[in-house]
């Protein structure tokens, strides 16, 4: 319909009429935005750095101290729509459309199954006292440092400095390995030596290098095991145990007794990895290409 042409009057009519159908509605809305912006402004600004700075004053645990500052960020949305709904008058709406709040929360319930799933797997990882941020984990063939713990997912840090986003319903139902919870580690490095080597006089450099290493532990001691006939020679498994393990300290230490160990047999003649043998059959021949002047390998 065209209001072009409308008079004066019939526009201050159809003006009047739409304030009286959708006024309310609008006014409504606006009031809920004001409540709604000066309540999450105040929790936003005000008490979530309240909360942070009680913490940091109180040197909470960073994994508790992360999902609580989480639970209040929630918390704050959560109160600002409740706060504004009221004071703008939608809470009587709301509260007479029980059957549309249970129909819509029973759709939301099965279309965010995962979700919820993940959320409380998240509740029981961030109460669990043996995983924690900055430690380090391994888990379906993974590994990396905890950087991050939310209610919905976990964030870890992989030793190429990747981040890795793992749901924390795969966590809470994999096995996970936390090889820095205790206060040792024990450190294990695979030698393979040639049968014609004295296994027992190597076995005793091994071990002497171990106990001459400044941070391989003395107890536990440091022992040799012969773990595996291989084709090539005897593999002897060297197992030592470093005290407060980081991962870092993991590497290092592994590759410093690693070299060592190499060094040590090098000096005392002891064959360490010998080169496989192996017999190879077969001819080898020319064929001509199609243009006669090209060349190629041909096995047969």
């Amino acid at each position: 319909m065209d209001h072009v042409g409308l008079s004066l009057p019939l526009q201050i009519r159809l003006l009047d009429r739409f304030w009286r159908r959708y006024g309310t509605l609008i006014s409504g809305l606006a009031e809920f935005t004001v409540w709604f912006l000066a309540v999450y402004v105040l929790g936003r600004y005000v008490i979530e750095p309240a909360v942070a700075g009680l913490l940091d004053a109180r040197n909470a645990d960073p994994t508790y101290a992360s999902a609580l500052q989480r639970v209040v960020r929630v918390a704050v949305l959560a109160v600002a729509v409740m706060l504004a709904a009221t004071f703008a008058g939608f809470s009587r709406v709301i509260g007479g459309s029980a059957v549309i709040v249970a129909a819509l929360t029973v759709a939301l319930g099965f279309a965010a199954q995962d979700v919820i799933g993940n959320l409380v797997s998240g509740a029981f990882i961030v109460t669990d006292p043996k995983f924690n941020i900055g430690d380090w984990i391994r888990w379906n063939e993974r590994e990396g440092v905890i950087d991050d713990i939310s209610f919905r997912a976990t964030r870890v840090r992989t030793f190429d400095n990747e981040i890795l986003t793992v749901p924390n319903s795969e966590l809470t139902t994999t096995a996970v390995t936390n090889p820095v919870l205790t206060d040792r580690l024990r450190l294990q490095l695979p030698v393979e030596v040639s049968y014609d080597d004295d296994l027992e006089a190597v076995s005793a450099l091994l071990t002497d290098e171990a106990a001459a290493h400044p941070e391989i532990l003395e107890q536990p001691a440091p022992s040799v095991r012969l773990t595996e006939f291989a084709d090539n020679g005897a593999v002897l498994s060297v197992r030592v145990w470093i005290a407060d393990p980081e991962r870092s300290d993991y590497v290092r230490v592994r590759s410093e007794f690693a070299r060592r160990v190499i060094d040590r047999l090098d000096d005392h003649d002891a064959q360490l990895s010998p080169p496989s043998e192996h017999e190879l059959s077969g001819t080898v021949g020319l064929d001509r290409g199609e243009d006669g002047g090209q060349y190629g390998d041909k096995e047969n």
